[in-house]
């Protein structure tokens, strides 16, 4: 019982944030590719799937940054990190997790069963983009917004063009909030020499995170518009900018408890933009 509460904490499965990051611009682009009726067993699969996928992420980051993470005072007692679990557990642990999410996309078509694939890729890759790549939080936007092409696979069969807008759109959104998660650790990520978003945007870096915000935000509102989505979504949509207006007012001192809180925060701005979405079609 013991081991397992570690690979508990070792998948952050204590802290779901990260599970609903992904979760969801995933529902928004069910709910679109579906015309507002997706099926539940569909959403089952992709809710499921994208919770693995989250907690197989965790602990390969962990197993790519365990050399790094003990210099983090933030990340310093993670099971991996602190050896209360050796390297290879964190490794079984994330292709156990892996293999299971793809068994659930079986009864899937080919294309979603080929994206899943990249999307494997992808996930398993971000951790060593941190070690070159000056912006790796676009990278975690791509890995986090995998579903969004999945989704419209899994229920279209295709990918249209408006599902590579909202996949770009959440790249912006992913930096807009991973920069905020790396504005608090600065500091020590200067120190063991690790690349962030924070660090290569500068004195700049509240800037980029409104930039981003209102570049996401904006690319949204325009797919949506597309769709025909109008009232509702509108009204979302304007809930999700105050959002990203209120983690302004956290980020603009730059101290950690506010950078972690609008990070976290990010959730609510998520689900504004799926409530409005969902809404709309409901309420047709």
């Amino acid at each position: 019982m013991n081991r397992l509460k570690l690979y508990f904490l070792l998948i952050r499965a204590n802290k779901p944030i990260g599970i609903l990051l992904l979760l969801w611009p995933t529902l928004a682009a069910l709910w679109l590719a579906a015309d507002g009726k997706p099926a539940w067993t569909l959403v089952a699969i992709f809710c499921v799937g994208t919770a693995l996928m989250r907690s197989a992420g965790c602990a390969i980051n962990d197993f790519a940054d365990r050399d790094f993470d003990k210099h983090v005072k933030r990340t310093a007692d993670r099971p991996l990190t602190s050896g209360k679990i050796a390297a290879w557990e964190a490794v079984m642990v994330a292709v156990v997790l892996t293999l299971l999410s793809l068994l659930l996309i079986l009864p899937l078509n080919t294309l979603t069963k080929e994206l899943s694939l990249i999307a494997v890729i992808v996930a398993g890759s971000y951790p060593y983009f941190k070690r070159f790549f000056a912006i790796p939080q676009a990278y975690l936007g791509i890995a986090f917004g995998f579903g969004i092409p999945m989704g419209f696979a899994a229920i279209q069969g295709t990918v249209p063009a408006a599902a590579w807008l909202l996949l770009l759109a959440n790249v912006f959104w992913a930096i807009a909030y991973d920069t905020e998660y790396a504005m608090v650790d600065r500091d020590d990520d200067l120190k063991i020499g690790i690349r962030t978003s924070a660090i290569t945007f500068g004195r700049y870096d509240v800037l980029a995170i409104m930039l981003c915000y209102a570049l996401s935000l904006g690319l949204i509102f325009a797919v949506g518009w597309q769709f025909g989505l109008r009232g509702w979504f509108s009204a979302g949509m304007l809930l999700a900018a105050g959002c990203a207006v209120y983690h302004y007012r956290l980020i603009r001192t730059r101290e950690r408890a506010g950078c972690f809180a609008a990070f976290r925060h990010n959730n609510w701005l998520g689900a504004a933009v799926f409530g409005g979405i969902a809404l709309d079609y409901a309420l047709r």
